[in-house]
């Protein structure tokens, strides 16, 4: 009787346990089948856009076609300002697909997909499946999260490598105290590095750790097993081993080139990009505030409505001393703090405290998810946007005058566009309005990147591609009677992009020598050449060097008129450009366009 009693504990104990794993993939299913559609809905309906986008495009496809894959180029110049690991695996997607409009999204796409992984199992290894199956889907709702996994820029990536180590800590330090944990968070913070250079950040969690486990004694923290400072230690050399992997064979490359180009990137990259762009920015200067009044209100929706319901239940938390919610709060503080120091901002500098806010924010969400006043806010900010866009786009409909900038700027009509998107915002408000009026937001969010991912991206393909400047160049050679296969065209203060779709062969002139002395060595290239022509905006034009009367205006697109040079509006006595090494040396690259 009493082996048949613990047979019947363990059968039981069995289902239960079986019970809980179905559900655990249940969720997981459901979670990822969301973030898949959202995520991947418009993958290669459209071309590398300005501004970052055809910047690791170009420089991907020149890895592959180039074979030099140890110092990122574009257009045959080296490129300092980024390491290279995203544009690694752009080229690596391009390699094996042999699309370059599926590959340089698919890297943000799959990254964004490991975060919300790292989050939900850390979610749930804390609290339980339902918590960490809110926490990664409070990630996919999130505006600026599903931006960045939709755009081929770092930050989706470097989010992932960060995410990645804070879930090695957390793991190490909160429930699984192996040291493997730790070392594969130091790994990957190691990676982060040589994605973009803040990868180091998740080390930060050990700062409120080391005060709960030695000031405060919170017994809910950690010792690891068998611990020694040899082993704390160990963690710094697994980072620099993993930074190593590129670092290493890139000074070795660079020491044995004797190449001084070589050189002025080694030490761009190790100086100026890091240190000197964290304390002496000179570009993107915002006050300290600027994340907190410009960047958390919009982007981090619709957490950022949700944050003063939360507070008191993290304060409750640390009261009791759970470490759970005290470090990664503790953390996306610190990492706050950090950004916010440097003169130098952008909005997407702190992506990665998202993922940590969504985890903290999931085991209370319920409860303050049936407050009727956060029902209301969320459910009134949907009927705000929906109405907003609905009225814009019967003011543009009708000609209105503050409208007109848009149609002039950007050469399209999206008027109906906007009016889809508020006719699905507002039909999801009227759906939920006698239930929960949250699910306004999931509804409204789910539409506006549906629709943008497709129709969105057919109206702005042309303005976001310089297809339609290539389309009247080539009609400008038919005028002056110039075979297309014959034609050159060398670029003034060029931009990727027209490198990315030229089907002619282009020449330019150094990224980063002055547009001045750019333009006196075009003028020295196209000399009397028929078939070669300069591309540049208008307002570069040199009167000393070419006629303005007799340049060929071809439309406006990315924010400038643009016009094509040839060689009858030279005029005579144009200085020769002044050459400086190695910086702003005058480069002229031979780019073949693939065909």
């Amino acid at each position: 009787m009493v082996i048949n009693n613990k047979m019947m504990v363990n059968v039981f104990l069995f289902q239960l346990s079986s019970q809980k794993h179905a559900r655990e993939w249940q969720l997981l299913a459901l979670l990822f089948i969301t973030a898949i559609t959202l995520i991947f809905v418009g993958l290669g309906f459209r071309d590398p856009w300005p501004a970052d986008e055809p910047r690791f495009a170009q420089i991907a496809k020149e890895m592959v076609e180039t074979g030099q894959w140890y110092f990122p180029a574009r257009a045959g110049e080296f490129y300092p300002d980024k390491p290279p690991v995203f544009m690694w695996s752009i080229a690596i997607f391009y390699l094996l697909l042999g699309s370059l409009n599926i590959a340089f999204l698919l890297p943000s796409a799959l990254c964004s997909l490991l975060t919300i992984y790292l989050v939900f199992d850390v979610g749930r290894k804390l609290w339980n499946p339902e918590t960490g199956f809110i926490a990664g889907l409070l990630l996919v709702f999130s505006f600026q999260f599903m931006l960045q996994a939709k755009s081929a820029q770092i930050d989706a990536m470097e989010c992932a490598w960060i995410t990645l180590g804070c879930y090695g800590l957390l793991r190490f330090l909160l429930f699984d105290p192996k040291w493997r944990w730790f070392y594969l968070a130091c790994f990957f913070m190691g990676i982060g590095v040589i994605t973009k250079g803040v990868g180091f950040l998740p080390i930060l969690i050990l700062i409120p750790y080391l005060l709960m486990r030695f000031i405060c004694h919170c017994h809910l923290i950690l010792k690891p097993n068998n611990e020694s400072i040899v082993k704390w230690l160990m963690g710094l050399l697994v980072m620099l081993l993993a930074i190593g992997l590129w670092f290493v064979p890139m000074l070795s490359l660079v020491e044995l080139s004797q190449n001084p180009l070589l050189e002025q990137y080694r030490d761009n990259i190790l100086f100026k990009q890091t240190v000197t762009r964290y304390a002496d920015s000179w570009h993107h200067i915002k006050p300290f505030w600027y994340y907190f009044v410009a960047v958390i209100p919009a982007f981090w929706l619709p957490l950022s409505i949700l944050i003063p319901w939360l507070i008191p239940y993290w304060l409750r938390a640390i009261k009791k001393q759970d470490a759970r919610v005290i470090l990664p709060l503790a953390w996306i503080v610190l990492v706050l703090v950090f950004f916010s120091i440097s003169p130098g901002k952008r909005g997407v500098y702190i992506l990665p405290a998202l993922p940590m806010l969504a985890l903290i924010s999931a085991p209370y969400v319920r409860q303050v998810l049936q407050r009727r006043a956060v029902n209301w806010i969320v459910w009134g900010l949907v009927v705000g946007l929906s109405t907003g866009l609905l009225v814009f786009a019967l003011a543009g409909l009708n000609n209105a005058s503050f409208t007109e900038k848009l149609v002039t700027e950007y050469a399209i009509s999206p008027w109906y566009f906007f009016m889809s998107i508020g006719w699905v915002g507002l039909l999801g408000t009227i759906i939920t309005y006698k239930q929960q009026k949250w699910w306004s937001w999931p509804i409204f969010f789910s539409g506006l990147w549906i629709l943008y991912c497709t129709w969105g991206y057919g109206l702005l393909e042309a303005v976001k591609t310089p297809k339609h400047i290539f389309s009247q160049i080539q009609k400008e050679l038919v005028s002056q009677q110039v075979l297309s296969q014959n034609a050159e065209l060398g670029l003034v203060d060029f931009a990727e992009q027209f490198i990315l779709f030229s089907p002619y062969p282009i020449t330019h002139f150094g990224y980063h020598t002055d547009n001045a002395e750019q333009v006196k060595a075009a003028y020295q290239w196209i000399g009397n050449s028929k078939n070669r022509f300069i591309l540049l905006s208008f307002e570069l034009v040199e009167g000393l060097c070419f006629d303005k009367n007799k340049a060929i205006h071809l439309g406006f697109a990315h924010r400038n008129d643009w016009v094509l040079l040839n060689t009858a509006s030279r005029i005579q006595g144009c200085p020769k450009p002044q050459l400086h090494k190695p910086q702003g040396n005058i480069i002229k690259y031979q780019y073949i366009p693939q065909h």
